[in-house]
């Protein structure tokens, strides 16, 4: 069930996708959209911490989240 309007829906995305803006891809020119892709990927993969806990996830990491999600 969508709530069209509200503000905080994307708001973890929206701070996800501002660091990966700033951090990583701001002052970079990509070659090829592969490169582009592989770039981001390897940010996700590598930097971006799966163990950190977020009060958006009840102050669960994104893994322990993923486990009781999948466990539901």
């Amino acid at each position: 069930m969508s709530r069209a309007g509200n503000v905080c829906d994307n708001s973890a995305m929206e701070s996800f996708f501002s660091s990966l803006k700033t951090e990583r891809t701001a002052r970079k020119v990509y070659r090829t959209r592969n490169e582009a892709r592989a770039d981001v990927f390897d940010y996700i993969e590598r930097f971006y911490n799966p163990r950190r806990r977020h009060s958006k996830l009840g102050y669960l990491s994104p893994m322990e989240f993923e486990a009781r999600a999948m466990l539901a």
